[in-house]
């Protein structure tokens, strides 16, 4: 099996290049027209494609943990589904079931500001076809067309607390890693040290210079993020309002 064109290392990646911008087109593509398709459902089969999508990632994420484990070998520093977009990823399937305002108050921002981050700029060598880059792009742009879907389909929104209520959630979230790191010599939340193959954190600095300067930038960034939300709430709500009152 592992001599299969799927497990055999390519190292074809490149951030930015030809198999980056595909992924980026190619997921924004599917997301579109699953979302805009969807919202002329009726409601009963929204919420069955939004469970059937939160199933598929989790399942997803549980073929490749088992695939590394087959092939790898079981190694406690790596292949516990600590880091972020994992633990999302297997969780997801109660909210989609649930679907609990705050839990979305919390994923909206953790995906939007992680996730996505994550697919500017990818810790990937492998290319198309190998299991790593299929796992990490189905994974990583199907949380944000998962938590997009939720948003535009199910109508489901953020308020100014949920940036409070994501943040420190987050903040939480790290401390249980610090302890998980330091106890296995791990790297989860990648707070130990920065990602092997590149990322936005590259710019920030050494250790432990670059997780201060991500705290330091992550509350506003979260405003940035709710901006949008807050420019249409505000508009809806002039909308209403009659010009002759």
């Amino acid at each position: 099996m592992t001599e299969s064109i799927f497990f055999q290392d390519n190292f074809a990646f490149k951030m930015f290049g030809i198999q980056h911008g595909l992924a980026l087109l190619f997921f924004a593509f599917v997301g579109y027209l699953l979302i805009s398709r969807a919202k002329r459902w009726p409601k009963h089969k929204q919420v069955k494609l939004g469970i059937l999508m939160a199933f598929f990632l989790s399942l997803t994420l549980i073929t490749w943990t088992s695939l590394k484990i087959y092939i790898n070998g079981f190694n406690v520093k790596e292949d516990l589904p600590l880091h972020l977009c994992n633990i999302i990823s297997l969780l997801l399937p109660l909210f989609a079931i649930y679907r609990k305002q705050w839990v979305y108050e919390i994923l909206l921002f953790w995906i939007l500001a992680g996730t996505s981050q994550a697919m500017i700029t990818p810790d990937l060598v492998n290319g198309f076809p190998h299991y790593h880059f299929l796992k990490y792009w189905i994974v990583h742009a199907g949380l944000v067309i998962f938590i997009m879907y939720v948003t535009f389909v199910f109508g489901m929104r953020p308020t100014v607390k949920s940036i409070f209520k994501s943040f420190l959630a987050l903040q939480g979230y790290f401390l249980l890693m610090l302890f998980i790191n330091k106890w296995l010599g791990s790297n989860y939340l990648f707070i130990s040290h920065k990602p092997e193959h590149g990322s936005l954190l590259d710019y920030f600095g050494d250790w432990p210079y670059y997780i201060l300067i991500a705290e330091l930038i992550l509350f506003p960034y979260f405003f940035l993020i709710y901006l949008p939300f807050y420019l249409t709430r505000k508009k809806s709500i002039s909308q209403k309002v009659d010009p002759n009152f």
